[in-house]
């Protein structure tokens, strides 16, 4: 009993240590293992995420109003990553992660751009334009794209569609990867 009290312990003191939070007024830094997921549930804004050689959840902001910032607010814990609060517009964010990451982001609106990353990507914004750079088309196993209204150019998976209801979806059994991307209104653009 005496083992499993100290235990019980040691975990909850540790639990502080492994959440982390911050804001937009100074660069937000986190430690993450290469390899891992990453889920991001992030407020409206211009985004860029980024894949980068350093073991890390970076975070940096650009907010019209610099008083504005310490009001966006950043949480990261457990490989999940929440963006919140701050002004409804004049908000850009840069979000590195380590190159070699899975990730599942939910975001609402805004324009967004994936570049660098060699892993799962599972995607999904409600409006606004994404372009996703997605490597070789050879590595998923799984590919598959939608766009309720507006253009999707997906030229490695051989798409292209303008207008409404654009889709494609590829398989591959020698991938390793899977790929989902979903934009409600805006353009997808797949290089």
């Amino acid at each position: 009993m005496l083992m499993k009290t100290t235990l019980c312990a040691l975990f909850a003191a540790a639990a502080p240590v492994l959440a982390q939070s911050g804001d937009c007024s100074k660069a937000f830094v986190a430690p993450q293992a290469a390899g891992a997921q990453i889920s991001m549930t992030l407020r409206a804004g211009a985004v860029d995420i980024v894949g980068t050689k350093e073991n890390v959840v970076r975070v940096t902001c650009q907010v019209g109003r610099p008083a504005d910032a310490g009001s966006i607010h950043i949480y990261f814990a457990a490989g999940k990553l929440t963006v919140s609060g701050g002004p409804n517009k004049d908000v850009r964010y840069r979000i590195e992660v380590p190159e070699k990451s899975g990730l599942m982001v939910r975001a609402a609106a805004g324009d967004m751009t994936v570049k660098g990353i060699t892993g799962n990507k599972d995607v999904e914004l409600s409006a606004g334009d994404l372009t996703m750079e997605a490597g070789d088309p050879a590595s998923y196993k799984l590919a598959e794209g939608k766009v309720s209204v507006g253009d999707l150019n997906a030229k490695p998976f051989g798409a292209q569609k303008a207008g409404f209801a654009g889709s494609f979806r590829k398989e591959n059994s020698g991938g390793q990867y899977r790929l989902h991307v979903a934009l409600m209104a805006g353009n997808l653009t797949l290089k």
